[in-house]
């Protein structure tokens, strides 16, 4: 008995019937890769979650499995090699900053901030008394604005307006990076007692990032307090916050608070939730 509705034959393009006859040798040789990719993919699946598993099992290291945290270290020594003072961020025409600029995370802004009231302090490399800054002490320094991309490591990108003054002009008129108290004249060629590292942190304590002193004093690394010509809001890092289009967008810390110089890599914030800590791009 024939069925009620048949499928139909599938026809080539040319008009020929291409249904297979039930024990042909095509039809058994479609039968047999069917199997062997059945299998080839189950194998390749079971292998996967081995490995996976494996990789989980493996000791950690700075919070991340072993095997991964290696590839993050070859991936900060690529980007530490690649650097130069040279290498700039590719700039943008003002026109093509964005009208709104997302606010993606607010560690370190949870608390209440009087802008008023507001200090930047910086402690001294090798001890000394801390000195305070004010904005208008910032301000008047020379000012720098530059439209370039701001990139989250989470795959988005956006070109920002950004001015403010950078923290080479601010350790130049303020030469409290170098034991000896040298200024940085020429970033190219800074004291040679100058040091290795920059810890920036908020006033709260909440979110810190650390930097290489090379990165920190990059002619694009600015202590910004404006974005598309207006006041940082308190979302963005009122008053003052970091900007290093050179690194990720978790490296720009919004608001910041203390500003200290340290021999040894400082702490960072996602680098402890198992991120690169140089986290450049």
């Amino acid at each position: 008995m024939q069925p009620e509705n048949p499928i139909p034959p599938h026809p080539s393009p040319d008009g020929e019937d291409l249904t297979l006859p039930p024990g042909s040798p095509l039809q058994q040789e479609a039968a047999r890769r069917t199997r062997r990719s059945f299998i080839v993919g189950g194998l390749a699946a079971l292998g996967g979650v081995l490995g996976w598993r494996y990789l989980l099992q493996r000791p950690d290291a700075e919070g991340t499995p072993l095997p991964f945290r290696r590839v993050l270290d070859a991936n900060g020594r690529l980007s530490a090699a690649y650097f130069r003072e040279t290498r700039l961020a590719r700039e943008f025409p003002r026109s093509q900053a964005a009208k709104q600029v997302r606010t993606n995370g607010s560690a370190g802004l949870d608390s209440a901030i009087d802008l008023g009231a507001w200090r930047m302090v910086v402690q001294p490399y090798g001890g000394g008394q801390a000195q305070e800054f004010t904005l208008a002490d910032i301000k008047a320094l020379p000012r720098v604005e530059m439209n370039t991309e701001l990139k989250c490591i989470e795959g988005w990108s956006i070109v920002v307006n950004w001015a403010g003054v950078r923290f080479a002009d601010f350790l130049a008129k303020y030469p409290l990076a170098s034991r000896s108290g040298q200024p940085i004249k020429d970033i190219a060629n800074p004291p040679t007692d100058l040091a290795p590292y920059v810890s920036v942190v908020t006033p709260d304590e909440g979110y810190y990032v650390g930097l290489d002193m090379p990165s920190a004093i990059h002619p694009q690394t600015l202590l910004c307090y404006e974005i598309n010509g207006e006041p940082l809001s308190i979302a963005h890092g009122a008053p003052l916050r970091m900007v290093t289009p050179l690194k990720y967008g978790i490296k720009h810390l919004k608001r910041i608070g203390t500003i200290s110089f340290a021999d040894e890599r400082p702490a960072d914030y996602w680098a402890e939730l198992g991120y690169d800590w140089d986290s450049g791009h």
